[in-house]
């Protein structure tokens, strides 16, 4: 079995080294080589690592919520590869692991529970995806017993900043950034300008996100039940 795990692309150096250090904690924990794509900003592509493969394989997107990428963007570099033998598992977002990971990284930036969040997507137009960063952002509070807002870095309103800028209006005593994004780049640097008190880091190499992606490339191959 091969196993691809796709993501998004950054120019910034730290962001592909974050992404690189999670495919080999991936690879450490299957036992098995994990290769990395990306669809945008740089190579390789997936259609790029898919046609060097033979045998099944099976993509991983590396994306916190369904959009474009997921839906559109991957199923055609697998089509446009001419790999006759490809599964693609779903995102890593919304779940149950992503939202603990969030949490976890709350607890490591100081948060407590008085403080206003700040759910900080990239951003997307696609009703899906929206409706998948509410349920996170509905998951998180749930974990924390504090109210969540959900804002975005590049496309969709209310933009990260402009959502601190809201809460401290409101009266928030100290507010902080949960960022919904894997690994380092522009969008991170972005809420780190935000103005906020605190901003997590990178869901990046947590150790749940490694395991999560480990169980996706597992379980994709498993029979469905009728």
């Amino acid at each position: 079995m091969r196993h691809v795990l796709v993501a998004h692309g950054t120019r910034k150096r730290t962001g592909v080294e974050m992404i690189g250090s999670l495919a080999d904690r991936v690879t450490a924990a299957l036992g098995s080589p994990v290769h990395v794509a990306f669809v945008d900003v740089l190579g390789p592509t997936p259609a790029d690592v898919l046609r060097g493969l033979a045998g099944p394989a099976v993509v991983v997107p590396a994306f916190l919520s369904r959009g474009y990428h997921v839906n559109t963007d991957i199923p055609a570099h697998v089509a446009a590869s001419g790999h006759g033998d490809v599964t693609v598992a779903d995102a890593l977002g919304p779940s149950p692991e992503i939202a603990r990971v969030l949490a976890d990284r709350l607890i490591e930036s100081d948060w407590s529970p008085g403080d206003s969040v700040i759910l900080a997507a990239a951003g997307t137009s696609d009703p899906a995806a929206r409706s998948d960063l509410h349920k996170m952002a509905a998951w998180v509070s749930a974990l924390t017993s504090s109210r969540v807002e959900l804002a975005f870095a590049a496309t969709g309103d209310p933009p990260v900043a402009e959502a601190v800028a809201e809460l401290r209006g409101r009266g928030a005593r100290r507010v902080v950034v949960a960022s919904y994004l894997l690994a380092d780049g522009l969008f991170q640097d972005r809420l780190r300008d935000s103005g906020a008190d605190a901003v997590t880091d990178p869901l990046g190499n947590h150790p749940a996100t490694v395991r999560l992606i480990a169980s996706r490339f597992r379980r994709a191959r498993l029979p469905v039940a009728a």
